[in-house]
């Protein structure tokens, strides 16, 4: 597991205390629980866990917190992306110490006119700069959100530069075809699929596995995709249930919060919203559950 991140691994949702700080204790009983039910790992501080919302401290004192609780760190990825190179670098050579290896790095974004160049120069500047032969970087195209796509070219290109410290690739693009040009290219990479609906097709593809949101909320259901049972079906209604809100984040913990009945799952980080109610969405949730998990 710790060459790159493969199997079942959730983009945790970051739960927040009354003061808008993470909430340590609520995190790591969140990623014991999703243990409990098959997964492999989790990511921090990705899109579904508000990552552009956290600065460098607060996510390195959440892994501190995290170990401190017991989770192991191998079991733990964190997302390393900000639009300054020097705070990429940083939060890397930092948790690397803590003994952590799997980092998700995003192209800095922002300025959306890069070249594939100096996307290139970019993820160079930051994997020369931690200069730990421990780092197992992953990728993370999400261009739809993001604004910045990694080309095909570019993750080769750094395959072949850097070998195992650019260990993988996470494609949340939710376009199969974009993960089968990853494939193509730069198929030593371990390329996980963010789109629940692709997981078990980008695996008998090659795929190395998932990383995905919607297992905070029905992780049975994604173990199902991954172990290739026949629930894709129910599977894309439940994304469809979720991704199709103003905000998936707000929706995910709303759904979290009447699953568990614990309301703090409610906030979220300006600027996005907290809904009032997610009781409704759960019993829909339930209901596409009970025949596929039978």
């Amino acid at each position: 597991m710790t060459e790159a991140i493969r199997g079942f691994w959730v983009a945790s949702a970051t739960p927040l205390a009354a003061d808008g700080s993470v909430d340590h204790t609520r995190l790591a009983s969140h990623a014991k629980h999703l243990f409990s039910k098959g997964v492999d790992g989790v990511v921090l501080f990705g899109t579904t866990g508000e990552g552009t919302s956290y600065n460098v401290g607060e996510r390195v004192a959440t892994i501190e917190a995290m170990l401190t609780a017991g989770v192991a760190p191998e079991r733990i990825g964190i997302g390393g992306g900000f639009p300054a190179i020097t705070d990429s670098i940083a939060l890397t050579r930092a948790v690397l110490g803590l003994g952590l290896r799997h980092v998700l790095l995003l192209p800095p974004y922002f300025d959306r006119s890069v070249t594939p160049e100096g996307i290139e120069d970019a993820f160079a500047a930051i994997i020369d700069g931690v200069a730990d032969d421990r780092l197992r970087a992953s990728l993370y195209h999400i261009p739809q959100v993001s604004g910045v796509p990694i080309p095909t070219t570019v993750a080769a290109n750094l395959r072949k530069r850097y070998g195992k410290q650019v260990a993988g690739l996470k494609d949340s693009s939710g376009d199969f075809k974009q993960f089968q040009a990853f494939r193509a290219a730069a198929p030593e990479l371990a390329i996980t699929v963010g789109n629940e609906p692709d997981i078990a097709r980008a695996i008998a593809a090659g795929g190395a596995g998932t990383i995905c949101g919607m297992a905070n909320i029905v992780p049975e259901l994604v173990k199902g995709m991954v172990d290739g049972k026949d629930v894709e079906a129910p599977m894309q209604a439940a994304a469809d249930l979720v991704v199709k809100t103003p905000s998936l984040v707000a929706t995910l913990k709303a759904i979290l919060a009447a699953q568990t009945g614990d309301a703090g799952w409610l906030r979220v980080r300006s600027p996005l919203r907290a809904l009032s109610d997610g009781a409704a969405l759960k019993r829909k949730l339930d209901a596409l559950m009970a025949p596929a998990i039978a």
